[in-house]
């Protein structure tokens, strides 16, 4: 049961990832990515995967240490809440990517990659989106106003 739950939580975010990646400028996309609630079956799940191991996630959090973390994660259901939070967690910060790209005007062929890069990587993800909208809000700032005809 562990292992499919485990599973279930990257298959849960994968449908938002799908839409913000391959159908940026759908209208459907746009309402999913920008509702938190994307992450609430997810963190469904952590709950379902955290209740067995509570006093061990709770020693691992409360009183934060390398040992106590390798300990919460040699349990399958320990490293399965890690896993959950984590896909949570990337997919919030994925959905805040393509908002702030999206008022930014990035375009959808450059905040691909980028995204991808999120789902693997978020640590390498983020900060490169972050040179990106740097990048995008000075050009911005830059444009001229045009005039209304």
């Amino acid at each position: 049961m562990t292992g499919f739950l485990f599973e279930l939580t990257f298959f849960l975010a994968a449908p938002v990832w799908l839409l913000m990646i391959f159908a940026p400028h759908w209208r459907g996309t746009e309402r999913l990515a920008g509702s938190p609630l994307t992450v609430l079956p997810i963190l469904a799940v952590w709950a379902v995967l955290a209740a067995p191991v509570l006093p061990e996630l709770w020693a691992a959090v409360s009183s934060p240490g390398l040992d106590a973390f390798r300990d919460l994660t040699a349990l399958a259901n320990g490293a399965g809440a890690l896993w959950a939070q984590v896909i949570a967690w990337d997919l919030l910060l994925g959905q805040w990517m393509y908002r702030e790209a999206r008022r930014l005007s990035v375009p959808p062929l450059l905040m691909a990659p980028l995204l991808l890069l999120t789902i693997l990587l978020s640590p390498v993800g983020l900060p490169l989106f972050l040179i990106v909208r740097a990048i995008w809000t000075t050009r911005s700032e830059r444009r001229p106003v045009r005039a209304p005809a």
